[in-house]
């Protein structure tokens, strides 16, 4: 179908616009993955923009054709809650500023699109305390001013669209003139081309071609994993459940959406399973359960309205493919055998086990999380480069930790703005974001807090962030690409250290980039205290290597080195 007289936007087509540009994202997310400006394996970019408009894609599934108004709120609803990284983020705004413009409006006529598109922009700025030119901003702020300028009569929806990835297409060309870090590196902002493959999709859709990969690939979020059938054969025995996930949409006929009490879907799910989170965005009720009996899920959750997606996952064949995320499946499961009641206390009980102040804080890597909760974390959220924690997992985390107060530490500054979504969003509770970058950062406040004795929130943030300031968090990865940075040559192959966006040294070998990254953190004289976490693939050689040069060269400094268990980076360096 093609749509290029079109002078109105309807529901349905806002639809299929946003479901081809989520398509057309999704088929160039390694290209945008790899507009990264530090050349090491971690850029996630793409994937986090895709993730966060695959969540918008996912709130319309099986929809029927809506007002425009309320088809725009529930796709810019679905991105707010699946937001990853900072480009997710700010992409998930911009989509909730549209929504905003579309505000009980059935359809559409372009002024009110330009008008809308502008609302975007505004709420997409605000969203950055310190707006940067020659980014996603950038690249969404010019191409709407453009397209909004050339708005006539006479204009219709396709020809608004090709001003816009025009416009954005020069705008993200002029990126590295206005950013100087992308200039030394290279490349092009990845936030403002993953906006621009988005356009270009829609664009695509109102030339009447169909997304990437066809309609069938435009339909689902990502692609299936291959099923093992050999995982679970006849003769199997059910022993960890299905994993069990589902988003409701309630409905006026079965109760009143406004006023239903999500504890109602929660007190139920603690009863017949585990891993319970459960929450309510609107109308949306999104949850998940470990549970042997599935269909009780499903027959309960329609006494208060109908599904819009459901995904149901046998954990046995997770156990077979994945062992180390069944033995945690299995451990939760046996636990729930062993204590229903006691895992329902957990979810159920905000009086009794609420806490005054709770912590909450993002890191990969068993070891790492380990050296955390020994520091008193209550809540661990699996993430960093490449795994950036959206909004809903950062709600999901609040609500388990139950306070009056709650501590968050993203840990790596594309986290941070997911998180601020996360606490904007969540009510509960007295939510602070403590904006750590880095692993160093989090683990030096965490250590500097009196959790125990200190319920003054104010105090304890004020502690975190001086603690912060006497850190210095250096990292070690492997270069994917040639550059110069910093006034550093960096070779395609190389182990790389760089100290926040500062990069130190490139060097053949892992032990000599370790001590040219160690001297550096050391060398203003004022640290006394090194962390070294070791990442998974670090070799005992190399560590023993590493190890062997900070006990001669420094004899008086306190070290320790610990099993991180991060991938990406086979050292993560802090100094105190």
């Amino acid at each position: 179908m093609s749509y290029l007289e079109t002078s109105v936007l309807d529901g349905e087509l806002f639809r299929r616009l946003v479901r081809g540009g989520a398509a057309h994202l999704r088929a160039h997310c390694a290209e945008v993955n790899n507009l990264n400006v530090f050349p090491v394996p971690d850029g996630d970019t793409g994937d986090n923009m895709s993730m966060t408009i695959e969540g918008g894609v996912a709130a319309i599934a099986g929809a029927d054709a809506s007002a425009l108004g309320e088809t725009a709120k529930a796709i810019a609803d679905g991105m707010l809650l699946g937001a990853r990284g900072n480009s997710g983020v700010i992409l998930s705004q911009f989509f909730s500023g549209i929504a905003k413009g579309f505000v009980n409006t059935e359809r559409a006529h372009i002024k009110t699109l330009a008008a809308a598109l502008e609302c975007g922009v505004s709420q997409a700025y605000g969203a950055v305390m310190t707006p940067t030119e020659g980014t996603i901003l950038t690249v969404c702020r010019e191409g709407v001013a453009f397209a909004s300028a050339r708005v006539t009569d006479e204009s219709t929806v396709r020809s608004v669209f090709v001003d816009l990835k025009d416009e954005m297409f020069e705008s993200l060309r002029r990126t590295p003139e206005l950013l100087p870090v992308l200039k030394e590196a290279g490349v092009i902002d990845s936030g403002g081309a993953g906006l621009y493959y988005i356009i270009e999709g829609m664009l695509r859709i109102l030339d009447g071609e169909a997304p990437d990969g066809g309609e069938a690939a435009a339909a689902q979020s990502a692609a299936a994993p291959a099923i093992s059938f050999d995982a679970f054969g006849e003769d199997s025995e059910m022993k960890y459940g299905y994993c069990t996930e589902c988003l409701l949409r309630l409905q006026n006929k079965k109760c009143d959406p406004e006023t239903f009490e999500v504890s109602v879907v929660t007190d139920f799910l603690t009863e017949i399973g585990n891993s319970v989170v459960c929450f309510k965005n609107g109308s949306i009720v999104k949850l998940h359960v470990h549970t042997m009996t599935p269909e009780r899920v499903l027959e309960f959750c329609r006494r208060y309205g109908e599904f819009l997606t459901v995904k149901i996952e046998n954990m046995s064949v997770q156990h077979t493919n994945h062992t180390e995320g069944a033995n945690e499946a299995e451990a939760a499961y046996e636990g729930s055998l062993a204590s229903i009641s006691h895992i329902a206390g957990d979810a159920q009980s905000a009086g009794d086990c609420r806490k005054a102040v709770g912590t909450a804080l993002v890191c990969t890597g068993e070891g790492i999380a380990e050296a955390f909760r020994e520091l008193g974390a209550d809540e661990i959220i699996d993430g960093g480069q490449t795994n950036n924690p959206s909004a809903a997992d950062f709600i999901a985390a609040f609500k388990k930790i139950n306070a009056d107060a709650i501590l968050v530490f993203p840990n790596n500054s594309n986290i941070i703005l997911a998180a601020r979504q996360a606490a904007k969003m969540y009510g509960d509770s007295d939510v602070r974001v403590v904006e750590s970058r880095d692993i160093g950062m989090g683990y030096a406040a965490m250590s500097a807090m009196d959790l125990m004795d200190e319920t003054d929130v104010d105090a304890l943030v004020a502690s975190a962030k001086e603690a912060m300031k006497s850190v210095a968090t250096g990292q070690l990865s492997t270069s994917v690409r040639d550059a110069t940075i910093n006034g550093v040559e960096i070779k395609q192959g190389e182990y790389i250290g760089f100290v926040g966006k500062r990069m130190v040294t490139s060097k053949p070998s892992l032990a000599d980039a370790a001590k040219a990254l160690i001297d550096d953190l050391l060398a203003p004289g004022d640290k006394y205290l090194l962390t070294v976490f070791c990442g998974s693939e670090l070799c005992d050689a190399d560590a023993g290597a590493v190890e062997a040069y900070i006990r001669e060269r420094y004899e008086d400094l306190e070290y320790y080195f610990l099993p991180g268990g991060q991938d990406v980076y086979p050292l993560i360096i802090v100094a105190e």
